[in-house]
């Protein structure tokens, strides 16, 4: 037999090794790829979100189409012939402003007090959509006030364009400071508009969320009364505030992460990532979990008080506050029939309903800004208690009535 003959006869043993060597080392080749491939995914996922920014739009914005914003409104007053024009920044909205100019903002939270007087100096009529404590501070136009009727109101003041608007209702209400004229009272005098004419200019004050949002705009007189106030003169200057437009600037201590290139926390990032997805790729599964008993007992009473003193003795009422209001939030929806997860404003709109009272002031109080002392958690905690009373009892009428 020649060497060439040998040779082809020992081919077909060394073939099926040669296959089993070949095959490990394109699973091997897989792995890798396969864990490469899901590093680079996770790269371009936080890029992504790095990158993107939101697009979403605050209350009142009018250019907003949400039941928050106010597009319909700024639709009704360009309808009228009124210029309105849209300033996200102080610059351009001062640069916008002139003679006939109606100056138009909501809560102006990112400015400080002297921007604010800045921006509303040049104007010589200001509508402001917000009642914030701090404007009424700042323009001195009163303080705030307690409701005492939830019924619609007329404007029972002696300004001109008020005279066909018909009735509101209004959600808030301020008592009128000396020289400012008070429209929509109550029967105690607490105004839902101010209108401040003293010096040249007007300054007009009033919340817009319940009266001029998209949401809220058909009802009652609320459409008319928003053309009467911001559609007297013939331009209109937008203003939407925003962070990107603050002059706070707020001064932080430095930290690893800024002391250190921009780069180096993604790399930590997808060194940690490629090390978890190597050591599940090439570990063994995880036992059983062993089940133990604890050897002390602690009852849920001890465990409640403990962190209630804890709560006390840190002085957080905003965590108190948290903990009371998500307590009535469960029993309100087992009580009105919702689901355990309903949101607070779906709480909110079924309670309105039930007991027939604004919504707008149970929604600041299941789902506004928590209090941040002592006084406000009180009162709180008692405007919570006679919630979920008021709400036992018409539910309890309801079951109990034929």
């Amino acid at each position: 037999m020649t060497a060439t003959a040998q040779t082809d006869a020992a081919a077909p043993d060394e073939m099926p090794g040669t296959a089993v060597r070949e095959k490990g080392r394109l699973r091997s080749a897989l792995g890798w790829i396969a864990i490469a491939a899901l590093v680079i995914a996770f790269a371009l996922f936080v890029a992504s979100i790095t990158m993107s920014t939101p697009a979403s739009r605050g209350a009142l914005d009018p250019e907003s189409a949400d039941e928050s914003g106010a597009l319909a409104l700024a639709e009704l007053l360009r309808d009228e012939g009124v210029d309105v024009t849209i300033a996200r920044t102080r610059v351009d909205a001062t640069a916008a402003l002139g003679a006939d100019s109606t100056l138009v903002m909501a809560d102006p939270f990112a400015l400080s007090d002297e921007a604010v007087d800045d921006l509303i100096a040049p104007a010589d009529n200001a509508v402001i959509l917000s009642s914030a404590s701090r404007l009424l501070r700042i323009l001195g136009l009163g303080e705030n006030a307690i409701a005492t009727s939830d019924a619609a109101l007329d404007a029972q003041c002696d300004l001109p364009e008020l005279a066909n608007v018909g009735t509101v209702h209004p959600d808030r209400f301020f008592t009128p400071a000396a020289g400012v004229t008070g429209c929509y009272t109550d029967s105690d005098g607490a105004a839902a508009l101010l209108v401040d004419d003293s010096d040249d200019s007007r300054v007009a004050l009033i919340e817009g969320s319940t009266l001029f949002s998209n949401e809220h705009l058909a009802e009652n007189g609320n459409a008319a009364l928003g053309l009467a106030l911001l559609g007297q003169g013939e331009h209109i200057v937008w203003y939407v505030p925003s962070f990107e437009d603050s002059d706070i600037e707020a001064q932080s201590t430095d930290t690893l992460a800024t002391l250190t290139p921009p780069w180096v926390t993604p790399a930590i990032l997808l060194l940690l990532l490629a090390g978890i997805v190597a050591g599940i790729a090439r570990g063994q599964r995880f036992g059983p979990l062993v089940a133990e008993t604890l050897p002390v007992t602690v009852r849920a009473s001890e465990t409640m008080h403990g962190r209630a003193r804890l709560t006390a003795k840190a002085g957080d009422a905003a965590h108190a506050a948290h903990a009371l209001r998500d307590g009535s939030l469960r029993r309100l929806a087992a009580r009105l029939g919702l689901t355990a997860r309903s949101t607070p404003n779906e709480i909110a709109d079924a309670a309105s309903d039930r007991l027939r009272i604004p919504r707008g002031s149970l929604h600041r109080l299941l789902a506004g800004p928590l209090p941040a002392s002592d006084p406000e958690l009180i009162d709180t905690a008692r405007r919570l208690a006679e919630l979920e009373a008021a709400v036992e009892t018409a539910v309890h009428v309801e079951r109990n009535t034929p």
